[in-house]
């Protein structure tokens, strides 16, 4: 129960820094403090979801594919967060491009880092 918790809290975190540093980055990209933790946490539970169903299709009709399904289902998280929660606004097609890219990156990156530095006492118990 322990480690289900922190690693929600990871995925939550992960999510977090990831779409404030592709806010900071790209002009098209804007974030509203008033919906910002609802959209973080559509994006994180969209993200966790659709990542075993784009991997899974991918999988059945493009096993080429089946290795870019987590960027995919970042995208489609992104456009989740993005319908209508009130956090997220993007705009513009490059932004739409290099955004799933930048919070694909960040989130990959603090899953592996954060658990093996950050939390290493807390995961092996």
């Amino acid at each position: 129960m322990k480690k289900l918790v922190i690693g929600i809290g990871v995925q939550l975190g992960s999510s977090a820094v990831a779409i404030i540093l592709a806010a900071l980055f790209l002009p098209g990209f804007h974030l509203r403090f008033s919906g910002f933790l609802t959209a973080i946490i559509v994006f994180t539970l969209a993200q966790s979801l659709l990542v075993g169903l784009v991997a899974k299709l991918a999988t059945k009709y493009t096993p080429a594919l089946a290795g870019i399904a987590s960027l995919v289902s970042t995208f489609l998280a992104l456009v989740i967060a993005d319908f209508g929660f009130g956090g997220i606004n993007i705009n513009g097609f490059f932004t739409w491009m290099l955004a799933p890219l930048i919070v694909w990156a960040v989130t990959a990156l603090c899953a592996v880092l954060v658990p093996r530095y950050v939390l290493k006492e807390s995961v092996t118990n």
